[in-house]
């Protein structure tokens, strides 16, 4: 059975960090882009950031560009996300996903396997 288990969701204040996590069990994913989307209440999911099955590539979206960074380690199986300078608009329930391929391009279209989700509330 496969699960994608995110942690390090909380509180933070503004201008602060967070590193959320996002191991997956039960099958490996190295050779498949994994990818991170926030949902806030009232608003459509919005894509977050992606990386590659090798890590050597990765995607933002704009809104958090040079503000968050994505990384992975295949050994462990799972993936990160560093969320540096948080905004209050930064407030949702982020979730963790393993894509349809092994490029970043994947993540846009099709999501195999979703994360249960974890609330990051930003307060100003």
């Amino acid at each position: 059975q496969v699960q994608l288990v995110e942690s390090g969701g909380g509180l933070v204040q503004a201008g602060g960090s967070l590193r959320l996590s996002c191991a997956a069990s039960g099958r490996t994913f190295s050779n498949y882009a994994r990818g991170w989307f926030r949902q806030a209440p009232g608003k459509d999911r919005e894509f977050v950031a992606a990386i590659s099955w090798s890590g050597g590539s990765t995607a933002y979206g704009d809104s958090v560009k040079g503000r968050f960074t994505i990384s992975r380690d295949n050994a462990k199986n799972t993936v990160y996300l560093q969320m540096n300078s948080l905004k209050p608009e930064d407030t949702a329930v982020y979730s963790c996903a393993v894509c349809g391929a092994s490029d970043t391009d994947s993540c846009y279209y099709y999501k195999q396997y979703w994360g249960q989700g974890t609330q990051v509330t930003v307060s100003s």
